[in-house]
């Protein structure tokens, strides 16, 4: 079995951050490991108090991973300072953690910021230019690319912006786009434009849906598939969880990441 390896915090509430990657790699036919960089308190209504753990315990985890199980592919999601940023950085180089998924977690729904302002810069510098794949949704791109967002043709400039930070493709989540009847995502690898649209889906229960989508890729590309393919295979897990997503809790439920097992509705085709 491959293996994916997550770097990132934990939700409380079980619906994003290690706990969604965790289930969405291994609900995409991968074993998943994981490094937490920090403990949050939160539910489905809100983030309300987060801790980072010591930089030498994240890289101690890193390293121990790394010695001892062989990793195909590797997501980043929180990582909210200075100092994680350059130690996660560090051991990607020094593992040599690729393919690597950057998912630049910044804010959470409920306002609460899960990246300091002054670690923006070393996002930029220190860990796209080592991603695969950079996934920011709208709002993040904004931030990373300095720029306004607020159609499809905007993204694909942010994209083609924020792959010239050196990164090897960026995907421009689109689900927040003005204007637009579908959701549409875009994908830029340096060469070529992808648009992967999907139905707009009408419902609350989207809580960690940027890890899952983050996870799905790198699960996928971890398994060998090549980047467009494992984007496209990932879109199209990310619309059935969704489409199932669970009403708990007061706010945003979570999106369901088994949601085709029994007896939630047979088994998986191949994917």
């Amino acid at each position: 079995m491959k293996v994916a390896l997550t770097i990132a915090g934990s939700d409380s509430g079980g619906g994003a951050g290690i706990q969604a990657d965790l289930k969405s790699m291994q609900a995409n036919g991968v074993f998943a490991a994981s490094v937490i960089t920090a403990v949050t308190a939160q539910n489905t209504r809100a983030v309300t108090a987060a801790f980072d753990l010591p930089i030498e315990i994240i890289e101690a985890q890193i390293d121990a991973v790394m010695s001892d199980i062989q990793v195909d592919a590797t997501k980043t999601g929180m990582l909210s300072s200075i100092a994680i940023i350059e130690a996660v950085a560090r051991k990607v180089r020094e593992h040599w953690m690729f393919p690597l998924v950057v998912d630049p977690v910044m804010i959470s729904k409920s306002g609460f910021a899960l990246l300091k302002p002054d670690a923006v810069g070393a996002l930029r510098t220190l860990l796209l230019p080592l991603a695969t794949v950079v996934t920011p949704n709208a709002h993040e791109a904004e931030r990373l690319a300095e720029m306004e967002i607020r159609t499809a043709d905007d993204a694909a400039r942010a994209a083609r912006r924020l792959h010239r930070m050196g990164p090897g493709a960026v995907l421009v989540k689109g689900g927040h786009l003005e204007g637009e009847e579908q959701a549409l995502d875009v994908l830029f690898d340096g060469q070529d434009e992808h648009r992967i649209a999907s139905r707009r889906i009408d419902t609350p229960h989207t809580h960690g849906t940027g890890c899952t989508y983050a996870s799905a890729i790198a699960a996928n590309l971890a398994k060998g598939y090549d980047l467009v393919t494992a984007v496209q295979r990932a879109k199209r897990y990310l619309i059935g969880a969704i489409e199932n997503g669970l009403p708990i809790g007061a706010g945003h439920g979570p999106t369901h990441h088994f949601w085709y097992l029994e007896p939630f509705g047979g088994l998986p085709d191949e994917r």
